[in-house]
């Protein structure tokens, strides 16, 4: 098996980009280590009585996926701690990039926010040529919600029960392996494509609407292989209608712990980390925001939040909206560095 440092490259030379996809992979995750105390106090006026009425939660993926579960987990809990409905409202495509677009335009009152994913937050910035909508310019960050790595998947019939098994396959019949992703330019497809650069592979990139159609065709075998949220993969493991090769963290997972990383698989230095989000358009007033941060943290931390998390394989957010702020800037740069080295566009 060769690693990526004995790897030939393509459009750059063999040391540059073993240099700069090192930075790349080490960059700081910020979102672990920066604060979750509240630094904004509600002030009187505005933001005192809010809400008077039910609040729209933009989810930019259809139901099913990561990121529309953990959204609905914590509609419920807002529902409840805040005296109004907080209500999930799908606009799947393009990577989160419909949902984000209609929320950036809402009015900045509160009573629209935004689940953002690494896709719409940071990755797409670089994945289109012209975004109609810019991630730190358009919003303001509330909080992180969740971490979660992806697994790479088979569909059980392929046979490749290991990763260096599924990468000996891919060499064996170059561009004759479909590996699905829940949109172009999502963290998962780039997952894929740094995945893809590093092992030297030929695989064929297929986009769908969100990670519940994208689960839906690696079970029914119209892709042999995907990059899945642990979150919506896990049932489907379970249940063994999919089979996991590794997974895209730097350590091994407790509730996978049979399953090894891609790292220590084959692939020396590889690491990609899922998140979300919740941003409110920008001009939205701080004493809302500030309401909003301590609610959303507060659902955050209840013990069977915490529980189903764990379950899931993924880490509560809850960090300040500076910190998410300084984080969405960090992956925004640290993503463009892999775009360019893949060659990955979205239009």
């Amino acid at each position: 098996m060769r690693t990526f440092k004995g790897m030939s490259m393509q459009r750059a030379g063999c040391g540059a980009v073993l240099l700069l996809f090192c930075a790349v992979l080490a960059a700081p995750a910020q979102a672990q280590t920066a604060s979750t105390e509240p630094v904004l106090s509600m002030s009187k006026g505005s933001g005192q009585a809010y809400p008077t009425k039910p609040i729209r939660l933009i989810v930019g993926f259809i139901a099913g996926g990561g990121t529309d579960r953990v959204s609905r987990v914590l509609s419920r809990k807002l529902s409840d701690s805040m005296g109004q409905q907080v209500i999930v409202d799908n606009r799947a495509g393009s990577a989160g990039l419909v949902g984000a677009v209609i929320a950036a335009k809402a009015p900045p009152d509160g009573y629209t926010l935004f689940v953002g994913s690494i896709s719409a937050l940071a990755t797409n910035v670089s994945m289109y040529s012209k975004l109609p909508y810019d991630p730190v310019r358009d919003f303001t960050p509330v909080t992180l919600t969740m971490m979660s790595p992806y697994l790479l998947m088979v569909n059980p019939s392929l046979p490749a029960a290991t990763l260096k098994e599924f990468i000996a396959l891919a060499k064996a019949s170059p561009g004759k392996l479909n590996c699905a992703s829940a949109g172009s330019g999502g963290g998962n497809h780039l997952a894929q494509e740094m995945f893809r650069f590093m092992a030297g592979i030929d695989i064929v990139h297929v986009p769908y609407k969100g990670g519940g159609d994208q689960l839906t065709a690696i079970i029914a075998g119209q892709v042999q292989a995907s990059f899945n949220l642990v979150p919506t993969a896990m049932p489907q493991i379970r249940a063994g209608r999919v089979r996991p090769l590794a997974v895209t963290s730097a350590q091994r997972m407790a509730i996978l712990g049979e399953v090894p990383t891609i790292a220590e698989a084959g692939l020396p230095g590889y690491e990609a980390t899922s998140w979300q989000g919740v941003v409110a358009p920008t001009g939205t007033p701080r004493a809302i925001i500030a309401r909003l941060y301590g609610e959303i943290v507060k659902a955050l931390r209840t013990p069977d939040v915490l529980e189903w998390l764990a379950a899931e394989g993924s880490t509560p957010g809850g960090i300040t909206p500076e910190a998410f702020a300084a984080h969405i800037k960090s992956e925004i740069e640290k993503w463009a560095k892999v775009v360019k080295l893949s060659g990955a566009r979205a239009d």
